[in-house]
């Protein structure tokens, strides 16, 4: 299994790459336990990965996302905006709610395990933007730099920074991000909305 990693500017202390890959190894080994089957490493790497997920840093409670991707598709994303809980412990619960309790996805099964990359994404806390209008909007947004959280009254969604890779286009961006939320597409342009923003540092497994 390999490893890379991608960082953006976080706003918080960034993790070591060897935090990181602990992360990795930690996903995929909950989520092949769960399954009841390896993890296709041996455990030595599960021993040093051990000890790394016991350093302070990754005890720091934040926001975790894992995402896990199958032949360059979509195949579960879940996490959590809020710094509920350490570091650890959100890639923990966050890897089997990716794999087993996305409602878009089955649960994944045992044989799509070796295909699967998974991505650890760890949140700086949400802040508030402010804003006039939808130009002003758009011209604040931070196309791959900024995570977006959009709102009005029970309708919310997310799209992590990494989504802007598929959606360039800062109006497409809030566009489909509005429709993630069960808002019409305009809503941005129309109405006041609850916006915030955030900055992630990302990990990776090679493909």
């Amino acid at each position: 299994m390999g490893g890379g990693v991608e960082d953006r500017d976080v706003g918080m202390s960034p993790l070591a790459e060897h935090q990181g890959r602990a992360l990795l190894v930690l996903a995929r080994r909950t989520i092949a336990q769960r399954l009841g089957q390896p993890a296709g490493f041996d455990e030595d790497v599960w021993r040093e990965a051990e000890a790394v997920l016991a350093e302070p840093a990754l005890q720091v409670h934040r926001g975790t996302f894992v995402t896990l991707t199958s032949n360059g598709q979509l195949r579960g994303c879940i996490g959590s905006l809020a710094a509920v809980e350490s570091i650890a412990d959100g890639v923990r619960h966050n890897a089997i709610s990716a794999a087993f309790g996305d409602p878009r996805f089955g649960p994944l099964a045992g044989a799509e395990l070796v295909g699967v990359v998974i991505e650890v994404s760890i949140l700086s806390a949400p802040r508030s933007l402010a804003y006039t209008d939808g130009a002003d909007l758009l011209a604040k947004l931070r196309p791959h730099v900024h995570g977006v959280i959009l709102g009005k009254g029970a309708a919310r969604a997310t799209f992590l920074p990494q989504v802007w890779s598929q959606l360039p286009d800062p109006a497409s961006f809030l566009d489909h991000l509005c429709l993630k939320a069960l808002l019409p597409m305009d809503a941005w342009r129309c109405e006041p909305l609850d916006i915030q923003t955030y900055t992630v540092q990302y990990f990776h497994e090679s493909c």
